[in-house]
């Protein structure tokens, strides 16, 4: 059977993975604060004048 190769296989891949992605998700975490701070600085005219949302 195929099983028990492809599982050990999974044990040991599926940890790198998770390591390679590591970056991808500092970067998502990163574009989302840089988008957040955009938004509250293109919004900023509207809350000083006043304008509740």
């Amino acid at each position: 059977m195929i099983a028990w190769p492809l599982a050990i296989l999974l044990v040991f891949l599926l940890p790198l993975l998770w390591l390679l992605s590591i970056p991808f998700r500092i970067f998502g975490i990163m574009l989302g604060a840089v988008l957040a701070f955009l938004k509250a600085l293109l919004f900023l005219p509207a809350r000083l004048l006043g304008h509740r949302s």
